[in-house]
C-alpha cells in the first residue's frame, strides 16, 4: 500500500475534478505485476493502469488502491471495481472510503459482493493527506 500512496502523491494536483489515487497489483507470489496512477486530467483511473499493465498476471493477484475503486462512473465506461473483478483478482485492499455522494460504497459493495474485499483502511492513516483537500462534485442520487 505504501507504493500505491507513493504513486498518488505523484499525481496530487494533477488530476482535475478527480482524486489522485494509486494501485498496485501483487501477485500470489509477491511479485509487482501492475501499477498505476490516476493520470493527468483523471483518466484513466490508476486500477485501469495497472490492470493493463498486470494483464493475465492479475488473476489471483492483491490490489492495493489508496481510494474505494469506483463502483460507477459519469463517462458511463466499466466501473473499475467491476474491471477488478473481471479480471480475477483474488483480494483488494483499500486505503481509503470514496467521499463522492455519487460513488461512496458502491465500488466496495460490488467487491464485497463478489467476495474479493480485503481490509479497508488498510494505512488509511499514511493515505488520508491524499484526500484531504478532495471536494466531489456535487450530490447525486443513488
Amino acid at each position: 500500500m505504501r507504493r500505491a500512496i507513493a504513486l498518488a502523491r505523484a499525481q496530487v494536483g494533477l488530476t482535475g475534478e478527480n482524486p489522485a489515487v494509486g494501485c498496485v497489483i501483487v501477485s500470489a507470489g509477491g511479485v509487482v505485476v501492475g501499477e498505476g496512477a490516476t493520470a493527468r486530467g483523471g483518466r484513466p483511473h490508476a486500477e485501469e493502469i495497472a490492470l493493463d499493465l498486470a494483464g493475465a498476471a492479475a488473476s489471483g493477484a492483491t490490489a492495493y488502491v489508496t481510494l474505494e475503486p469506483c463502483g460507477a462512473r459519469s463517462s458511463g465506461a466499466v466501473a473499475c471495481a467491476d474491471r477488478l473483478v473481471a479480471a480475477g483478482v483474488a483480494r483488494v485492499h483499500v486505503a481509503c472510503r470514496d467521499p463522492s455522494p455519487y460513488a461512496a460504497g458502491r465500488g466496495l459493495e460490488r467487491l464485497a459482493a463478489a467476495g474479493l474485499l480485503g481490509e479497508v483502511g488498510l494505512l488509511a492513516d499514511e493515505a488520508a493527506f491524499l484526500y484531504a483537500d478532495y471536494r466531489p462534485p456535487g450530490p447525486a442520487a443513488r
